[in-house]
């Protein structure tokens, strides 16, 4: 955006983010699990969109994150052309290293690991990383506040449905946001408090040409995709023809000679 600047050149950007997922009581609980995983672990974590915070309610918190654990070992962590690999390498080893950091911070600054965190244990070469959870997390910590950019989620509980969406806006990104719960009504409401371009009810990371994508905050400004990604190329000109027969009339005609 800077380099653009020196030139007055119009920037669409689609930048990082730390999306929330909120999870109601009312759910039924490995649907939401598989999609708790699918919205953080889908591409090894590494897509901007990521709803890497869980935001979950208080009563199910228990029941919830153990069913998610269950799930979790039930991944195929492999090579990414072997049949039925769910979970591949990150890109470098610069980013396993970085994310294996912002494990390590979280469990220093008092969050629990858990699960994963670590390589697993049946590979012993690539830039593997377990899809991690981390609990007992607050609104301060590194984990909460940065974005990954790799398979580790964290996790918060909630007791009202204003409480949630406060956690889920306390960000300074606002790129995707989802909300899963039977209560459609509840769901809109949340849809619409969401500080977000993005937001999924009762599912997480489904993506289709023909939607606008974009975020708001420190996630960018412009759309990407569908007619929304053209106007980012387009320049509307206005044009304005006069067609009475009558003079403007604003200034008085001279005399006549």
């Amino acid at each position: 955006m800077t380099a653009a600047a020196q030139l007055v050149k119009p920037v669409s950007l689609e930048l990082g983010g730390k999306s929330p997922l909120i999870v109601f009581e009312d759910v039924d609980l490995d649907k939401a699990a598989e999609w708790a995983i699918f919205g953080c672990f889908w591409t090894n974590g590494q897509i901007c969109s990521a709803t890497s915070r869980l935001i979950v309610h208080e009563s199910i918190a228990t029941e919830f994150l153990n069913r998610m654990v269950k799930w979790i070992k039930n991944i195929k962590i492999s090579d990414p052309l072997e049949e039925g690999c769910r979970l591949g390498p990150v890109v470098s080893e610069g980013q396993y290293e970085k994310i294996l950091k912002f494990v390590s911070n979280a469990k220093s600054e008092g969050a629990t690991i858990l699960t994963g965190g670590s390589r697993p244990e049946h590979l012993k070469k690539g830039f593997f990383v377990e899809p991690t959870i981390i609990t007992d997390v607050t609104t301060s910590m590194q984990i909460w506040k940065e974005e990954v950019f790799g398979p580790v989620l964290c996790v918060k509980t909630f007791s009202t449905e204003e409480e949630a969406i406060d956690l889920a806006n306390d960000t300074i990104y606002g790129l995707g946001a989802a909300v899963i719960s039977n209560d459609l009504e509840r769901c809109e409401r949340v849809t619409k408090a969401f500080k977000a371009g993005i937001v999924w009810v009762n599912c997480s990371q489904p993506c289709f040409t023909q939607a606008p994508w974009g975020g708001i905050k420190r996630s960018g400004f412009g759309r990407e995709l569908e007619e929304w990604g053209l106007d980012n190329y387009l320049s509307v000109k206005q044009v304005t023809q006069y067609i009475s027969d009558e003079p403007w009339g604003w200034y008085q005609p001279p005399a006549k000679l």
